[in-house]
C-alpha cells in the first residue's frame, strides 16, 4: 500500500515556472511563456507547476496573471480549460473564481471529466479519522484533498494536491496519514466533513484554504451556524 504524500508547497517546479509576461518583453521570452502555456494541455507537471506558482502569488499578482492570460490565450490553439483549470483548482476567492470560470467554455469536449468524484475514509487504531476526496477536473486530471479530523473537534491537518492524473489518485486500500482508507459513499464523507467544518468554526479557527476550494460541498451546513466569538 502506498502512503499518499499530498500538499501544495513551495517547489522547485514552481521556481522554474514562467511568470505572466508584461508589456515590452523580448520576443524570445514571450515565446517561452506561450510554449509553456501550450504544455498545460498535456503535461501534468506543467499544470501542477501553474497551480503552485499561481497559489503563491499575492492577490494583485493573481489578478495580473489573469489579465495577461486573457490576452495571450487568444494567440494559442489550446483549450481554455487547460489554461484556467489549474488556477481554478487553487483559487478560493469567489470573485476570481467567477472570473476564471467565465473563461472556460462548458461545451468544450475537453471540459468533460473522465472520472466521477469519489471518496475514501478510514479510522485509525487510536480513533483518528482520515478522509480523502478525489474530484475530477478535466481530461484525465483530478484534484485530491486529504484530511485528518474529528466530527466534534475539527481538522488536525489538511493536505491538497490540486492536479493529479486520475490513475495516480488514491485508491481503496491505500494508507493516508497513517490510516488505511477504503472506498466510502461520497455523501457520507461530505456529511462527516461538514460537521467537522462546523466544529472547526465553533472553535474560532480559520478553515484551511484547501477546504475553502471545496466550499460548495460544505456550504449548506457550514453556513447555517455562525462561528462562536
Amino acid at each position: 500500500m502506498s502512503e499518499l504524500d499530498v500538499g501544495i508547497e513551495s517547489s522547485p517546479i514552481a521556481e522554474r515556472t514562467p511568470l505572466p509576461i508584461v508589456a515590452n518583453v523580448e520576443a524570445r521570452v514571450l515565446d517561452a511563456w506561450c510554449e509553456w502555456l501550450v504544455a498545460l494541455a498535456s503535461d501534468a507537471e506543467a499544470a501542477l507547476a501553474a497551480a503552485i506558482a499561481y497559489r503563491e502569488l499575492s492577490a494583485a499578482g493573481r489578478d495580473q496573471w489573469l489579465s495577461v492570460l486573457e490576452q495571450d490565450a487568444k494567440r494559442l490553439e489550446v483549450p481554455t480549460i487547460a489554461l484556467y483549470a489549474p488556477l481554478l483548482s487553487v483559487e478560493s476567492d469567489p470573485t476570481r473564481r467567477q472570473r476564471i470560470a467565465q473563461k472556460i467554455d462548458p461545451l468544450d469536449e475537453h471540459a468533460t471529466p473522465r472520472y466521477a468524484a469519489r471518496a475514501l475514509a478510514g479510522i485509525g487504531a487510536d480513533g483518528s479519522r482520515v478522509a480523502v476526496l478525489v474530484v475530477p477536473l478535466y481530461l484525465d486530471f483530478t484534484q485530491v484533498v486529504a484530511c485528518g479530523y474529528g466530527k466534534n473537534s475539527g481538522f488536525s491537518w489538511v493536505r491538497h494536491d490540486p492536479i493529479v492524473l486520475g490513475e495516480r489518485a488514491p485508491r481503496s486500500g491505500d494508507t493516508v496519514g497513517g490510516v488505511c482508507v477504503e472506498s466510502t459513499p461520497l455523501k457520507s464523507v461530505v456529511d462527516d466533513l461538514a460537521l467537522a467544518v462546523l466544529a472547526h468554526r465553533r472553535e474560532g479557527r480559520e478553515i484551511p484554504e484547501a477546504l475553502r476550494v471545496f466550499a460548495d460541498l460544505f456550504s449548506p451546513v457550514s453556513e447555517s451556524v455562525p462561528p462562536s466569538v
